[in-house]
């Protein structure tokens, strides 16, 4: 019984500080949520090109092994 309760202590002493934390609601303006949207899109439109050169690269990668072990043999 002893036990149990100094679990249930500890878990409680663990948790209290979370109910303690002040919430802070988010109020910028719509320019702003537009200005992080277009950023992110950058960053994605971004991402596509970049993924088609490391995909070219490993295709050309593989071509060339496969290219050099047919001339060797």
């Amino acid at each position: 019984m002893k036990t149990a309760i100094t679990t249930i202590f500890l878990v409680l002493a663990v948790i209290n500080p979370a109910f303690a934390a002040e919430t802070v609601v988010y109020k910028s303006g719509i320019l702003v949520s537009a200005f992080v949207g277009v950023c992110a899109l950058v960053v994605v439109a971004q991402l596509v090109p970049a993924l088609m050169l490391v995909v070219g690269f490993i295709k050309g990668l593989a071509h060339t092994k496969e290219k050099a072990a047919t001339t060797e043999s």
